[in-house]
């Protein structure tokens, strides 16, 4: 069995609903959830001119190997109306691996750690409330540390015009 962490958010239809569906989804496609951080409405990441979104991250355990575990939410997603017309465009449901154990995977379609949560306050905040010690295995820093780097840069940058 290998600890996952997932990554769920959506901003489109009853966004609450979908989260909620999606972590039943994944239940019975052999993850069960273990522990869920609180659900946080957020701005939206890369394409801002889109509604917020709800977020939260999932700590699970599953005995699917990484590639099962991609094909089973690429299948959840496409299942529950997600469709891929724009680049970190809006979604019905949105789901990414965050941490497979402590493997680092690097396929084309595949990788794990996910290479831009260093960047999402979205993924970074819900993890540090579920578990804040975990090391990331590529930078050798704890979620924590990691959410920290990423509020003091953000708080040193010009806001945006």
């Amino acid at each position: 069995m290998a600890i996952v962490y997932i990554a769920l958010g959506a901003n489109m239809g009853d966004r609450a609903a979908s989260i909620a569906a999606a972590a039943a989804e994944l239940k019975q496609n052999g993850v069960q959830v273990l522990k869920s951080s609180s659900v946080i409405e957020t701005k939206p990441y890369g394409l801002t001119d889109q509604p917020d979104f709800l977020n939260c991250v999932l700590k699970c355990e599953t005995e699917l190997s990484p590639r099962e575990l991609l094909n089973t939410t690429l299948r959840i997603e496409e299942a529950m109306g997600r469709l891929r017309i724009l680049k970190w465009g809006p979604r019905k449901i949105d789901i990414d691996i965050i941490f497979y154990g402590g493997q680092i995977i690097s396929e084309p379609d595949l990788v794990v750690p996910h290479p831009d949560m260093q960047n999402r306050e979205f993924v970074l905040g819900p993890l540090c409330e579920i578990e804040p010690e975990l090391c990331h295995p590529a930078f050798n820093l704890t979620v924590t540390e990691l959410h920290w780097r990423l509020l003091t840069l953000s708080r040193s940058r010009p806001p945006d015009k």
